[in-house]
């Protein structure tokens, strides 16, 4: 019952704001770029844990 709730809201919303969703769409594809360097970066240990690396993988 929630879910065709939510998917009749989601249809109006669409209908009634489709214009201002896909104006903002290019806004949201930038804001993505430094979001994604933020949070998929986290792995490697930042930008200046490299001092101690000296080779390759092998090394």
């Amino acid at each position: 019952m929630v879910a065709l709730a939510l998917a009749v809201m989601g249809f109006l919303l669409w209908g009634e704001h489709k214009v201002h969703l896909l104006g903002a769409l290019p806004w949201l594809i930038l804001l993505a770029c430094p979001l994604m360097h933020v949070f998929m970066h986290g792995g490697h240990g930042g930008h200046g844990g490299h001092d101690g690396h000296k080779g390759g993988r092998d090394e």
